[in-house]
């Protein structure tokens, strides 16, 4: 198997005197996880946490190789749940801001630097790397049926949740803390639809949700789900679109969506359709990061 070289050693740096955690929720990632982390700034991040969901191949002990500290779970618990251990040591390591890369080399791990400024200067607190924007994504080797089921399941989102995302599908995202640490992500689902619920949570507690556009590869060692996964995901989308519309109705209670808004991140939410300017932390940010980073460390 080839070998990748880290560009430089391991060095903690910070963006804008925010320190940077990119976590990487991994499954059978061995053909993929060097060249992953080789591309990944190290000026900018301070720590790299890697989750292996009981993978079946080196992963873990190719992860060690490359000088981190894998975490792994001794069964498969899911897409979901990797992540939610993931976001766990992120917060519990002090991160100020949260990056989600996958592992298997599908997204651009150089895009990491700006995603994380985003963040770090106060314009987002969620940021998503977007497959569509400014860029024929079915060129790029996007299968067509699946660019078809993500245009249709973007536009059914944006209705429900009164968005004008170009996607909510892709696997490269990043948040503050103070939003990650105040979202119940624990009551979300262990599959893959906790994708689309945390936006939605993000989404029902005013958060101001940017977009990059992030090339991306499709290659045979590329993680995929199969198309029957595909359509019991596509129908999870679906029912996530509805729970968000019915709950901000009135019409029924869901509970991953049930939690004041303006808790979250120790700012009101939402005052006609647009969020407050972010600020420094006052005490009362940092108590409600405090007590959101022991809610989902439960």
């Amino acid at each position: 198997m080839r070998r990748y070289r880290l560009r430089r050693p391991y060095t903690a740096g910070v963006i804008n005197s925010r320190r940077v955690a990119v976590i990487l929720p991994a499954y059978n990632a061995e053909a993929t996880l060097s060249r992953t982390v080789a591309e990944l700034d190290r000026e900018i991040i301070d720590e790299l946490v890697l989750v292996d969901d009981a993978s079946t191949d080196r992963t873990v002990l190719l992860g060690r190789e490359l000088g981190l500290d894998p975490i792994s779970h001794e069964a498969n618990r899911g897409y979901g749940a990797n992540q939610k251990t993931c976001y766990r040591q992120a917060l519990e390591l002090g991160a100020d801001i949260i990056v989600m890369v996958h592992p298997d080399y599908q997204y651009s791990p150089l895009l990491v630097p700006a995603i994380a400024a985003m963040i770090a200067y106060g314009e987002y607190d969620m940021v998503l790397g977007s497959r569509i924007l400014a860029q024929d994504t079915v060129a790029r080797g996007m299968p067509r049926y699946k660019y078809v089921a993500n245009r249709f399941l973007t536009f059914v989102e944006n209705v429900a949740l009164s968005q004008k995302l170009s996607e909510y599908h892709t696997g490269l995202r990043a948040f503050s803390s103070e939003l990650l640490a105040s979202l119940p992500v624990e009551r979300n689902s262990d599959d893959f639809i906790f994708d689309n619920q945390i936006i939605a949570q993000a989404v029902a507690a005013g958060a101001r949700i940017g977009e990059v556009s992030c090339p991306t590869r499709y290659q045979a060692d590329a993680s995929s789900i199969n198309l029957r996964r595909s359509i019991r995901y596509g129908f999870g989308v679906l029912q996530t679109s509805a729970d968000y519309w019915m709950h901000l109705h009135g019409v029924s209670r869901c509970p991953y969506l049930d939690f004041d808004p303006a808790d979250v991140h120790g700012r009101p939410a939402r005052v006609d359709g647009q969020a407050p300017a972010a600020g420094p932390a006052t005490a009362q940010q940092q108590q409600v990061t405090a007590e959101g980073k022991a809610r989902v460390s439960e």
